[in-house]
C-alpha cells in the first residue's frame, strides 16, 4: 500500500509503503550498515557492535515490525530507509542509508509516521539527537542504557503535535 510518492531527485521518485516480511533482510542489513558507518562519530567499536552485532540482529524483533505500524522508503524501487512506531506514539526505530542522508527521507518517515497522534516519543541516539531537536522534539532524560554488557547514551525525547 503506498502512502505516499514524492519527487526525490530528478528522474527519481521516492515511495513511503507499509513493510512487508519480504523486506526484512534488506533491513536488516540497512539496519547493520547505518549504525556502524553512521554512528561510528559518536560511539566506539564496541558500543556499535553491542548495539548491531551482525545484520540479523533485528530478526528477534520481526514481530515488533508487524505489531508497530513499519514504514519503508524507497527510491526508484529500492529501500532506503524505514522506521517505526507503536501504538502508543514512541517512534521505535528510524533508519537511513547512510548514502541517502540529509535526502529528506527520515522526514518523509516521520512525518508518515506522526500523523494521528497527539504526541510522540523516542528514544534518539547521539547522532541522531538534532534531527529530532530541528523537528521539534524536546530532551526530557539523558539515559545510559546497558545492550550486551556495554554502556550507551541515549536521549528520551518527546514532541507535542496538538
Amino acid at each position: 500500500m503506498r502512502l505516499a510518492l514524492l519527487i526525490f531527485r530528478e528522474n527519481e521518485e521516492m515511495e513511503i509503503r507499509r513493510y512487508t516480511d519480504d523486506d526484512s533482510s534488506i533491513i536488516y542489513e540497512l539496519f547493520f550498515e547505518t549504525v556502524h558507518c553512521v554512528n561510528a562519530k559518536d560511539y566506539t567499536k564496541p558500543q556499535l557492535f553491542a548495539w548491531a552485532q551482525y545484520p540479523e540482529i533485528l530478526r528477534d524483533r520481526s514481530d515488533d515490525f508487524k505489531k508497530q505500524y513499519t514504514l519503508v522508503a524507497t527510491v526508484n524501487g529500492k529501500i532506503v530507509g524505514f522506521g517505526s512506531i507503536d501504538e502508543s506514539g514512541c517512534l521505535d526505530m528510524l533508519f537511513v542509508r547512510q548514502d541517502c542522508l540529509q535526502q529528506g527521507i527520515a522526514t518523509a518517515l516521520c512525518d508518515q509516521l506522526e500523523k494521528g497522534f497527539s504526541s510522540v516519543k523516542t528514544y534518539a541516539s547521539i547522532t541522531a539527537k538534532p534531527f529530532f531537536e530541528q523537528r521539534g522534539y524536546l530532551v526530557t532524560e539523558k539515559r545510559t542504557v546497558v545492550r550486551n554488557g556495554v554502556q550507551l547514551i541515549n536521549f528520551e525525547m518527546k514532541k507535542s503535535l496538538s
